[in-house]
């Protein structure tokens, strides 16, 4: 039995202990598999017909469910009796119908969850990379009352037991351009202005705001801002150019992922999944992409990433991260991330990356060399 399959069994035998639990489980550790399993074990021992329920962030999550249960035979009177859903639509469901649910991505559970899991009464198992970090939080209260953590296998544990390769995290520190040199437009009216002026702008407005919700739109108007800037788009660019592995870059935006490489993959593009192929193949060793590349994708032989924006969300990160993360225990990964000095980025990036081994993170200033990769 590999570590992998240990690792599997261990996880299940703790979740078939409680009738409602949750799995914090690295990616790469086979979370859906996990997931199967479960279900397995109860259509095997269930007589009466039951429905089961799995919710998941995405559509295309539920691919990987199908692939998986043909992939490792699991039984196909099992499958009939599962519907899938997403966290946006389960308010739809009638919870009354169904006996078992599966949360994947269970750190996706919000407040608005809670009317339609307090009138449930069956079987919750919850899956997840990235727990809850502040169990006051939103996220936190609703993972620890529906589906707390029993059980935990994170990154690092997997980097060591040899599932996943070795990594290292360059985050490079940028100065946010002093040069009038991007340009704004708002209400017909456009002028020029520089990162610098553009930020502290930002922050003011955020510092003056009357409410905690006028709060938060300035701050998301800022995170927004932030991430059209230039500086960075230049400086991955280089980055990008310079790599002599294959090298996957995560942009912003579709026009920004187009201008720092010719080959994307891009919800508007209608040559992404070649591509993407091509990529995985090897015939082509850069590509730039945007979001929708994060789950349910592993390519084949990816030892380099470049991450522009932290987003001020851990999960996004360490999704990203988990790209390079599938190859040979042997090799080692380098995950390049930049962060904007003296701004709101260093404190995002901080947060996404506790949950990795620190020796493994280096920081470095823009212009200074890096050594020792």
């Amino acid at each position: 039995m590999s570590k992998r399959d240990e690792v599997q069994a261990e996880a299940l035998a703790e979740a078939l202990k409680y009738k409602r639990c949750g799995l914090g489980i690295s990616m790469g550790v086979g979370k859906t598999l996990i997931g199967l399993k479960y279900l397995e074990h109860y259509h095997k021992i269930t007589e009466k017909i039951h429905k089961i329920l799995v919710v998941a962030p995405k559509l295309s999550i539920f691919e990987s469910w199908k692939q998986d249960a043909e992939r490792f035979h699991i039984s196909k009177s099992l499958m009939k009796r599962i519907e899938y859903t997403t966290y946006v639509s389960l308010n739809k469901k009638d919870p009354k119908e169904y006996t078992y649910i599966v949360l994947d991505e269970c750190h996706s559970l919000l407040h608005s969850h809670e009317t339609f899991l307090e009138e449930y009464n069956g079987y919750i198992l919850g899956l997840t990379g990235t727990p809850p970090r502040w169990r006051d939080s939103e996220k936190g209260r609703m993972v620890n009352r529906f589906c707390p953590i029993v059980y935990k296998y994170m990154t690092d544990y997997a980097v060591e037991d040899q599932i996943l390769n070795d990594y290292k995290i360059v985050v490079h520190e940028l100065y946010l351009d002093a040069r009038k040199n991007l340009k704004i437009e708002s209400k017909g009216k456009s002028w020029w202005t520089s990162e610098f002026d553009s930020y502290e702008y930002w922050t003011r407005r955020i510092a003056g705001a009357k409410t905690q919700k006028a709060k938060q739109i300035t701050s998301v108007l800022r995170m927004k801002s932030m991430m059209d800037y230039l500086s960075k788009e230049v400086y991955a660019k280089k980055l990008l150019d310079s790599s002599e592995e294959k090298c996957i870059l995560f942009a912003n935006t579709i026009a920004q992922a187009r201008r720092i490489c010719p080959i994307t993959y891009d919800s508007a593009n209608p040559d992404s999944e070649e591509n993407l192929q091509a990529f995985s193949a090897g015939r082509i060793t850069k590509l730039s992409c945007v979001l929708q590349l994060n789950e349910g994708v592993n390519i084949k032989g990816l030892k380099e990433g470049i991450i522009m924006h932290a987003y001020g969300n851990e999960r996004k990160s360490s999704q990203r991260i988990g790209r390079l993360l599938r190859l040979n225990p042997d090799e080692c990964a380098i995950i390049h991330i930049l962060c904007y000095k003296g701004t709101v980025d260093e404190k995002w990036i901080t947060e996404a990356l506790k949950d990795f081994d620190s020796s493994k993170i280096t920081w470095v200033k823009q212009g200074e060399k890096i050594l020792n990769l």
